[in-house]
């Protein structure tokens, strides 16, 4: 076994032959291996240095194995220790596990039941330091990776991410647009294994049907018209790495077929080609649509969808954890008073409760757009809530009920294009109307896109 870190084992037997022959055998498995030849010379090295494992032989002269391991629990004990002792001496070896050995050997044994001892303790030390690890991030975090919040469902979409990352199953991330959909996506290959292989993305509602088989399977030098030269598709390209298909409830029934086709055997051609093409990719889906509503409707296949929906991760919506607002305003203030040289350190608190009141349409996305108007409008040092669009001024709500329903509708249209940066089919999906709609009413309300 070839450990993941060099792990330290300390060898305690008065025997000369048995310290050599079990440093040269743990040596050959990975490990890092240094001898003592009787209980005060084992004192002295754990006073210098910490050490993972322990073996300890239960009959030596001076001190025996017994004495020894209860310094060690006093002094050091997150080392893991085996003793060794001879046949008919077994009480000795159940005493020691009384007192806090982790197993024990009975001589003579086999150097590859030392081995398989040793890596039993490697493999629980190793479950036992992640666990440590993840309620400790668990407990205190605030900052994710790139992902920001301490409210208690983000708390859990983090631990979830930290369990589904080590795997290679298939996962569907669900969530409003702005939630940060690409973000858990991008977060998840970060940790896995295959986060020093591409992340290739794609937004399968941004093309149509003929484009999108050319962005997924690339196609071959005059497949088509405008097929000049041969490419390489998404899936090809996402090799030993991670593709991301986002918005995946807008791809047509055909293109659900073959993509559940390639899901299933990672095997695809070319627009166009005739070679099979393997490529070893994990999928992490992405939509904001009820993708089982989509299924009653038949506008999405159910096959599809449980091979989408291994596991399951639903990000929050921003309305659903205010706490969080705060942590993003104040990251959103660092990160857009740094790009533009301005020297805003804080923000008022009336500006900060105005935030926590509004519904957040728009999610992440438009809190971050808000962050970084205020910061470009502001002139101050100080973020105020006249920095903010307008619909968070003072009295808002008062002003707000002496409109008409078309001015509502005006300034409601107006904030979440604000919010999306003027892109249309975005603000068209928030708004839950098509984009048809939306361009009528842009042109009804004079509005700048």
């Amino acid at each position: 076994m070839l450990p993941h870190k060099k792990i330290t084992i300390l060898v305690v037997d008065d025997e000369l032959s048995i310290r050599e022959a079990f440093s040269d055998w743990l040596k050959q498995d990975g490990f890092e291996v240094e001898t003592a030849d009787d209980g005060p010379v084992a004192l002295a090295k754990i006073k210098e240095r910490h050490y993972d494992i322990m073996l300890v032989d239960v009959k030596m002269p001076q001190m025996d194995g017994i004495t020894l391991l209860k310094h060690l629990k006093e002094n050091d004990p997150d080392t893991a220790v085996v003793m060794m002792t001879a046949h008919g001496a077994i009480q000795d070896a159940v005493e020691a596990i009384k007192l806090g050995a982790n197993d024990y050997l009975l001589k003579p044994f086999e150097l590859e039941e030392l081995s398989l001892t040793i890596e039993k303790l490697v493999q629980m030390q190793t479950l036992a330091m992640e666990n440590l690890i993840l309620k400790d991030r668990v407990a205190s975090i605030t900052r994710f990776e790139n992902l920001v919040g301490q409210s208690p469902p983000m708390l859990k979409l983090f631990e979830t991410i930290v369990n589904v990352a080590r795997s290679d199953a298939t996962v569907l991330i669900t969530g409003e647009t702005g939630t940060g959909k690409e973000l858990v996506a991008r977060t998840i290959h970060a940790r896995s294994p295959r986060g020093y292989s591409p992340f290739i993305a794609i937004n399968c509602g941004a093309f149509t049907e003929h484009l999108l088989e050319s962005e997924l399977f690339g196609h071959e030098r005059g497949a088509f018209t405008d097929a000049k030269f041969t490419k390489k598709g998404r899936l090809e390209m996402a090799n030993a790495g991670t593709l991301f298909l986002d918005e995946v409830g807008d791809i047509s029934m055909k293109m659900q077929i073959d993509l559940l086709r390639v899901l299933e055997t990672h095997e695809f051609t070319r627009v166009g080609g005739t070679t099979t093409i393997n490529s070893d990719f994990r999928v992490i889906a992405a939509t904001h649509q009820d993708l089982q509503e989509s299924i009653r409707r038949r506008t999405f296949r159910q096959d599809l969808f449980y091979r989408l929906n291994v596991i399951h991760l639903e990000v929050p919506p921003l309305r659903e954890r205010p706490e969080d607002i705060p942590l993003l305003a104040e990251h959103f203030l660092r990160r857009y008073a740094t790009e533009t040289g301005k020297k805003i350190d804080s923000i008022h608190p009336e500006a900060l409760a105005a935030m926590r009141r509004h519904a957040w349409p728009g999610n992440i996305r438009e809190l971050e757009n808000a962050i970084e108007r205020a910061v470009v409008v502001g002139k101050s040092r100080q973020i105020k809530p006249a920095d903010l669009p307008f619909v968070f001024a003072p009295g808002g709500a008062e002003e707000a009920a002496n409109l008409s329903l078309e001015d509502m509708e005006r300034r409601h249209i107006a904030l979440v294009l604000a919010a999306e940066g003027g892109h249309i089919t975005n603000a068209a999906k928030v708004l839950r109307i098509n984009r048809n709609t939306l361009y009528e009413k842009i042109k009804k309300y004079g509005l700048t896109p």
